[in-house]
């Protein structure tokens, strides 16, 4: 289809869910325009999206599979699509090269290595609520996905990957500038690939001189069976999407399920009352308000016809998982609204099949150990705003609050 044909997609990301049904009453699969106009398709069905992810002719490799890829240099606002498939890593390879990765890199996130982070999370989740009575004292509004939400997975992932001290607001401004799609400048696009490289390159060389009981060490001397190793640039690239996928999706998850429990409370008397578990409100939240909302970029090694629509080859795909999600085809008329009694646990919302996000576990048992805790410590606890008061990080790619104020004691 032509140009003008094509569905810009809100780079604010502000009403995702309703724009996943605009799209969907379009069809199954539609032409759509990335922010600074970068052209795409976009499938609106849960079935639609995991036929395509799971088809071996659907590639994450721009280099090898965009046919606009050559073209990226002559558009300056499509600068900002580099930081997610101008990368080598895990998620913009496909076939051989993304087995080797993620043999390389899995290791470093066995069940074994999560479980026993469990007590690390459980001390950190303390102290943050210490933190919160004493900002929240006196009925004093307090923003809990600052004081809560982000420094917990923030914490974690920093002491995981061996990240100094004088690195991590650096590190936590890069993943948020990555995040944002709201700005397709040129000069937004460069500043985000010379912070990769600043900030990324700086704990690489830190680990190197200083080596220690971290994944940041593991992945710098980590070796396959034939001696294989990963390269400079897929080790930072790599770092690239682990840190970030382990921190701001994270975060996300924590934020969107305490929003969610406070818009509904009947729900959350249930969860109180022990009639809907903990595990259930966190597959329902991935389901309805995953962390990441659409993924940038897959693409057609060859002519693909799903639902009755051809999309050729060399063209980008994104991946929708919101839209999946909410699609009333698979979940039903209420598949829009938020749920806990409902069995969410096939969402889409770690992808599926090779490319299944190998952090999953880790942001689940953070989620598990922090909402309970501060539900239980705060059972008057209610958000200082109405929801409509309430905004969405400036993304199409993450899907989450920018700010969460709440009352601690009612």
């Amino acid at each position: 289809m032509t140009g003008s044909t094509r569905v810009a997609i809100d780079p604010f990301g502000a009403d995702i869910i309703a724009e996943s049904a605009r799209l969907r009453a379009l069809g199954p699969v539609v032409p759509v325009e990335l922010p600074g106009g970068i052209p795409a398709w976009a499938p609106t069905g849960y079935d639609t999206l995991k036929a395509l992810i799971l088809d071996p002719q659907v590639s994450k490799d721009a280099r090898k599979h965009w046919s606009l890829w050559s073209e990226v240099g002559e558009h300056p606002a499509w600068g900002w699509i580099l930081g997610w498939v101008g990368v080598v890593n895990m998620l913009s390879t496909y076939g051989p090269d993304h087995t080797r990765l993620r043999k390389l890199v899995a290791p470093s996130f066995t069940a074994r290595r999560t479980e026993a982070m469990r007590a690390r999370v459980e001390k950190i989740t303390s102290q943050l609520l210490e933190q919160l009575d004493a900002e929240g004292a006196d009925g004093e509004v307090v923003d809990v996905r600052h004081g809560f939400a982000h420094p917990l997975p923030m914490q974690l992932i920093c002491e995981l990957f061996g990240v100094p001290d004088a690195l991590r607001p650096d590190t936590g401004a890069l993943i948020a500038a990555l995040m944002d799609t709201s700005d397709p400048s040129p000069e937004h696009a460069a500043f985000v690939q010379r912070q990769i490289g600043a900030v990324l390159g700086a704990l690489i060389a830190h680990k190197r001189e200083h080596p220690g009981d971290d994944m940041t060490t593991e992945l710098i001397k980590v070796r396959d069976g034939d001696g294989d190793r990963l390269s400079d640039e897929e080790l930072l690239y790599t770092l690239l999407l682990v840190i970030g996928a382990g921190f701001e999706t994270t975060v996300n998850l924590i934020g969107n399920a305490v929003v969610a429990l406070l818009r509904h409370p009947e729900q959350l008397a249930a969860v109180r009352a022990g009639e809907r578990s903990w595990e259930a409100v966190i597959e329902e939240v991935l389901r309805v308000h995953p962390s990441i909302a659409t993924l940038p970029l897959r693409f057609a090694v060859s002519d693909i016809t799903i639902d009755g629509v051809t999309i050729p080859a060399g063209d980008a795909i994104v991946t929708t998982y919101a839209a999946a999600n909410c699609d009333p085809a698979h979940y039903g008329a209420s598949a829009g609204t938020f749920d806990t009694a409902r069995d969410a646990d096939d969402h889409l919302a770690f992808g599926i099949g090779v490319h299944r996000c190998i952090g999953a576990p880790l942001a689940r048992m953070e989620a598990l150990t922090a909402l309970p805790a501060l539900f239980e410590r705060y059972p008057e606890l209610e958000l200082a705003v109405s929801v409509d008061k309430l905004t969405q990080v400036p993304s199409f790619i993450a899907y989450g609050w920018q700010e969460i104020p709440v009352r601690l004691h009612g």
